[in-house]
């Protein structure tokens, strides 16, 4: 059974193998290498700082996947907009793992008062782009070959869900 929680520090290698692979494999982080410990862990406190949680989940004593969000745009008007990222254990994807590790996304984006949720999606992450549809995001935008990866160009999609427990500034 797989059981979703907020992150600890403990759980970083395993997030670190998983966001390394995601680099390596596949276009659902438009980078070439793999992140270090160090750098996974100073993400995690950037985080914790500004209040922006992780979530993993876990099947049984593995870790496969976590979630978070953070700031869309760092000027000040871009305040109640966050960018949210799922990422899933290779031999995990496809089995309801993303949609469980959104869904707490959602709720403490809702929590926050806060307006709008993005996610950047490759657009050729079908699987990606059928999670974010079923909880309510639109598509918003399409950039064509905005991202050159694997000797080819990509095309970057956005999706928005609006909130409903959205306050005004």
């Amino acid at each position: 059974m797989i059981t979703v929680r907020p992150a600890k520090e403990a759980d970083l290698p395993s997030m670190l193998d998983i966001y390394n692979d995601v680099i390596v494999h596949t276009t659902a982080v438009y980078d070439y290498e793999p992140h270090s410990l160090s750098m996974r862990k100073a993400w995690f406190d950037a985080k914790m700082k500004d209040n922006y949680p992780v979530f993993i989940a876990k099947d049984g004593e593995d870790l496969v996947g976590f979630s978070s969000f953070g700031p869309f745009r760092t000027w000040a008007a871009y305040q109640f907009t966050v960018e949210n990222s799922v990422y899933v254990a290779d031999g995990q994807r496809g089995k309801g793992v993303g949609k469980l590790l959104l869904k707490p996304l959602i709720e403490a984006a809702k929590e926050r008062k806060l307006h709008a949720m993005i996610a950047g999606i490759d657009a050729t992450n079908e699987a990606s782009l059928r999670l974010h549809r079923s909880l309510g995001f639109s598509q918003v935008a399409h950039f064509k070959e905005v991202g050159y990866k694997f000797g080819h160009w990509l095309d970057l999609i956005f999706m928005e869900l609006l909130l409903k427990s959205s306050r005004r500034p």
